[in-house]
């Protein structure tokens, strides 16, 4: 079925009226004081990522699950990740923050252990080693493969904003071939451009009009939520505008689980056009 993710998304946004991705980055070092200093890191962990999720599900149209922090706490830690993807409501799509890419042979398997076994219905893609390490992540037709374009830390410009043909930035020339790429796979492809480059934002969406944008940087990062929307979002070109630590670091005492829904919500209201926020 042709955008069949991208139709999904849609219909999730607007059903709960939200473009908010909430992403789970839980540093045990940074957990609140209920569940900090535990015997069983990986024990708590999971149960702030189900309060977490709990709180946030009904302001998200998204969460993204960051791989980095779940490896981190050794075998246990995939277990803690996948009971985590398996808890999030099927009207938020999981979003797999992996960053893959490696050769064709290598990011099947990727693909097959992201979409497959942890159930998530889109990954992060770094295109460094071009189209045959992005492709096994376009094939499957209700997934979506977002693929790096700009994204939000400081060292980006080292080599995204490098001109390589006809004056053109990577992060431009990256974004024209994933364009490319997925006019040649049904609509399952689309980029990470972060907000904190509201220009390149802009430069992106006239150069990629119906793909969806992963915008990372809101929050902890700087980045203006309404400058986003401003510059990426139409009526053809989604964007799932993520905040992780701003979020589920809202408070570090007992009340964390109310204040991670009040900074979901609050961003929600934000991004919605609403002054009073």
């Amino acid at each position: 079925m042709p955008d069949a993710f991208v139709d999904r998304l849609r219909a999730i946004q607007q059903s709960k009226n939200s473009a908010v991705c909430v992403g789970l980055d839980p540093d045990p070092s940074r957990l609140p004081s209920p569940l900090s200093g535990a015997d069983a890191p990986a024990d708590a962990v999971a149960k702030f990522c189900y309060e977490i999720v709990e709180a946030t599900a009904e302001y998200a149209c998204a969460f993204k699950l960051n791989f980095a922090f779940f490896e981190a706490l050794g075998p246990e830690g995939a277990t803690v990740l996948e009971h985590t993807a398996s808890i999030i409501p099927e009207n938020c799509i999981i979003i797999g923050d992996a960053k893959r890419g490696d050769i064709g042979n290598s990011a099947r398997f990727y693909a097959t252990a992201v979409f497959d076994h942890m159930h998530c219905d889109a990954i992060t893609v770094a295109p460094y080693m071009g189209r045959d390490s992005v492709t096994p992540f376009l094939e499957k037709e209700d997934t979506c493969a977002f693929v790096l374009a700009r994204t939000s830390n400081p060292g980006a410009r080292d080599f995204q904003e490098a001109c390589v043909c006809d004056d053109e930035p990577l992060y431009l020339r990256t974004a024209k071939l994933v364009n490319e790429w997925n006019d040649d796979h049904a609509g399952t492809a689309g980029l990470v451009a972060g907000a904190t480059s509201p220009e390149a934002l802009r430069e992106l969406r006239q150069a990629c009009p119906t793909l969806p944008f992963l915008v990372p940087g809101v929050g902890s990062q700087g980045g203006d939520p309404t400058a986003v929307m401003n510059a990426a979002a139409t009526d053809e070109g989604l964007v799932v505008v993520n905040s992780s630590r701003s979020v589920i670091y809202a408070s570090e005492d007992e009340d964390y689980a109310d204040a991670a829904a009040r900074a979901a919500k609050s961003l929600r209201d934000v991004l919605n056009g609403d002054a009073g926020a």
